[in-house]
């Protein structure tokens, strides 16, 4: 008898990766594609969706002739990705520009345009997040603004994933995850709040109807089952916007929490650094410093990020040594002293969310002198994220107290850097067996409608990971004061 597997696929901002999990979650096969990023003006990031799908191709026929070897069939797809993103469709469903990404920063405009027809207060009030350049609704405005001849011709405002989900079975629909990050969603109706669009002049039909996590999009047309080596009619599955699909794979529900239990959260440290924090209640900061959004589990979480953590040494790595893995970088760095010899990093390369909110920050190097190296750079790189993290988490924690963090992304490799978020955080962090990310969580969030398991819920319970030991918290003490005492300077609170 041929053993059933369910597929995940998420669309990352680096990459695309596809799984296929069996009922225990083990991993059955498992494939990746590349694709560009664009970076048209200082601030701007986008992607053409076509990209995605041709990485779809790759990644899934990798997937099909891995499956067809082992005699695993496929029972359902589902679907995972970068959230907040832009892909604007015409009345016809075609893409009339490059996708704008989460983190773009152009819409600074548009983001004080918000907040001058809707009251920060009101807006936290009713979506849970005050206005951000990176979410969905201010790209919008923004295209309105800037690009009139096309705005004209926007009839559909998708998200990534939701665009792979609509390309390959013909339906447009959002689930609550991925659209609590628009801007435009009222997170206590869980319905897209019309007064809010109206104020701004925007009709409610550009955004498609709301589905579950765990429910069927549709299935794989004829020409994408072609296209993808996979069987006509496949169910697609709605999945989960990537922070909330990890935290599926990461076993993290906000449903059952007690206040007198010790709470679960995540650390993903990918392209950007997210703390993760289950609620079973929609609790914002009154602020809006760090992110309200529903879970894929139906409940809620709190979201901290920082635009640029792996970023921040990618960056670094691709300007000063090309040729150089991370890995090597990552083991000088060890032999420097914490507080890096006075070096200290503001990791805002492409602006900041949490909690400091400003599109306008921008990334500094302070305390250098001629004693210090390429190593002291790389090691305030990655004290500078993991300061950035525990700022945010200052603002997550009253909210949602935390006991442990379960790691996730690629910089889950290194324990020095996820001793440093455990140093700067005062949280415990803990490494899974299997490291899984929102393509798992996907491949789990299908196995509902794949019939691999009844519900979510003994999905999660089958397939919850192997918790490694408590990684050595790092010193850091000086590198906190150090980051606290810059950022002050340069970026004082709003």
């Amino acid at each position: 008898m041929k053993s059933e597997v369910t597929l995940g696929l998420d669309v990352g901002t680096s990459g695309l990766k596809a799984v296929a999990l069996d009922a225990s979650g083990r991993v059955v096969a498992e494939a990746n594609a590349g694709y560009d990023l664009l970076t048209p003006r200082p601030g701007w990031t986008e992607q053409r969706p076509a990209d995605w799908l041709q990485g779809a191709r790759t990644a899934l026929r990798d997937i099909s002739a891995q499956l067809e070897r082992l005699g695993a069939v496929p029972k359902a797809l589902g679907l995972s990705g970068q959230m907040h993103g832009l892909v604007p469709l015409d009345a016809q469903g075609e893409v009339l520009r490059p996708a704008l990404l989460w983190n773009d920063q152009r819409t600074a405009a548009q983001v004080e345009l918000i907040e001058a027809r809707i009251p920060r207060a009101e807006l936290v009030a009713r979506t849970g997040n005050r206005a951000v350049t990176g979410f969905q609704l201010p790209k919008i405005l923004w295209m309105q603004a800037e690009e009139s001849e096309l705005f004209s011709r926007l009839r559909h405002a998708l998200i990534p994933k939701d665009y792979l989900g609509y390309a390959f079975t013909g339906q447009m629909v959002a689930e609550p995850s991925d659209a609590s990050g628009v801007g435009a969603l009222n997170l206590a109706r869980g319905e897209w709040d019309g007064g809010i669009l109206r104020e701004l002049g925007l009709d409610p039909a550009l955004f498609p109807p709301l589905i579950a996590s765990v429910d069927q999009v549709g299935t794989l047309t004829p020409h994408w089952a072609r296209e993808l080596d996979l069987p006509d009619g496949l169910p697609v599955v709605a999945g989960g916007g990537d922070n909330a699909a990890a935290a599926i794979a990461l076993g993290l529900s906000s449903t059952g929490l007690s206040s007198a239990q010790p709470q679960v959260g995540s650390l993903s440290l990918g392209t950007s650094g997210v703390i993760f924090a289950p609620l079973t209640t929609p609790t914002p900061d009154p602020e809006g410093r760090v992110h309200l959004f529903a879970h894929a589990d139906g409940g809620f979480n709190l979201l901290g990020v920082t635009l640029a953590a792996a970023g921040s040494l990618n960056w670094l790595r691709d300007r000063l040594a090309p040729e150089t893995s991370i890995e090597t970088l990552i083991d000088e760095a060890a032999q420097v002293a914490p507080g890096a010899e006075g070096v200290t990093f503001l990791p805002y390369l492409a602006g900041e969310r949490s909690p400091i909110m400003d599109p306008h920050a921008r990334a500094s190097f302070t305390g250098l002198s001629l004693a210090h190296g390429r190593a002291h750079l790389v090691r305030a790189v990655m004290e500078g994220a993991a300061a950035a993290l525990a700022h945010a988490y200052a603002v997550i924690g009253p909210l949602a107290p935390l006991s442990t963090l379960l790691s996730t992304g690629g910089g889950a490799r290194s324990e020095l850097w996820l001793g440093m978020v455990g140093g700067a955080t005062g949280l415990e962090v803990r490494t899974t067996q299997a490291r899984p990310g929102p393509a798992h969580g996907a491949a789990i969030l299908a196995m509902p409608v794949g019939g691999l398991h009844p519900d979510l819920n003994a999905a999660m319970q089958a397939t919850r990971p192997q918790i490694g030991e408590a990684v050595a918290a790092q010193d850091m003490d000086a590198s906190l004061k150090a980051y606290t005492a810059a950022r002050r300077s340069l970026y004082p609170a709003k």
